[in-house]
């Protein structure tokens, strides 16, 4: 892979049909890379993958379903030849406190599922990747591929009520340096990057006060960023070949509130 240069990489997205994934996938769309959006079967990631060009197409899969991310890899294959980049978006979020006197106790269903989905979802691609990754020839000091996790400031800054939220994400940053070490004999890199408030759909479904005043605590620039931020992360960190192992706030310099 040549630094500054995306055109031509295989990539697998997912979370692709909204938010940072689809940022991404457009983003490097954009630049020539070919991609695999990866979403689940009732989002818009078809139609996402289709205003993106021939180069790009959708693949349904729950990334929890070790059959599901087997089907991605194989489309990945049999449509592009391999697999350069995976950029792992999927993720999903709950508030609730661990135990209220209105609400009582956290379900543990739902924190099983937070965990579920975000960290054991995140590495189920991750392992998938590297396997079709190193199918690839490459010499002593060339890079077979890329894994870049989302985390969130929330693993190291979490609120009340994310306690699900947090621990998932906190557990991506706790593997990023074990599995860097475990890829580093196929020449594979992993990163995470640990984005703040972002205007993702989710934000962007919150009335305008509350909205401002999130901007308020972001100390600079006093807004939220946008997703495609998140993409050009994406990209430097793909760009770089002496990135690994790290994790990378990407917030303004937040700091959350209890």
């Amino acid at each position: 892979m040549s630094a500054g240069k995306l055109k031509g990489l295989v990539t697998v997205v997912t979370g692709a049909a909204s938010g940072l994934g689809k940022a991404t996938a457009t983003r490097f769309a954009k630049q020539g890379a070919r991609v695999v959006l990866v979403d689940l079967p009732n989002s818009d990631g078809r139609q996402v993958a289709e205003s993106l060009g021939e180069n790009c197409v959708f693949k349904a899969a729950d990334v929890t379903k070790e059959e599901d991310v087997a089907g991605v890899m194989t489309c990945a294959e049999s449509k592009f030849g391999r697999l350069d980049v995976a950029v792992n978006c999927a993720g999903i979020g709950i508030a609730v406190k661990t135990f209220s006197r209105k609400h009582g106790l956290h379900s543990l269903d739902q924190f099983s599922r937070v965990i579920q989905v975000n960290t054991v979802g995140s590495f189920n691609v991750m392992r998938m990747s590297a396997e079709l990754m190193a199918k690839r020839q490459c010499s002593e000091l060339e890079q077979r591929g890329v894994l870049i996790n989302t985390a969130s400031v929330a693993a190291f800054d979490g609120q009340a009520g994310q306690a699900a939220y947090s621990a998932s994400k906190g557990a991506i940053v706790g593997m990023t340096l074990p599995i860097a070490r475990d890829l580093a004999f196929l020449n594979i890199r992993v990163c995470t990057i640990a984005p703040g408030l972002f205007d993702t759909p989710l934000l962007a479904s919150l009335p305008e006060k509350v909205r401002t005043f999130l901007c308020g605590t972001i100390p600079f620039p006093p807004r939220l960023g946008d997703p495609d931020e998140y993409a050009h992360m994406c990209q430097a960190i793909v760009e770089n070949e002496y990135m690994n192992g790290e994790v990378i706030r990407l917030d303004g310099a937040l700091r959350m509130m209890p």
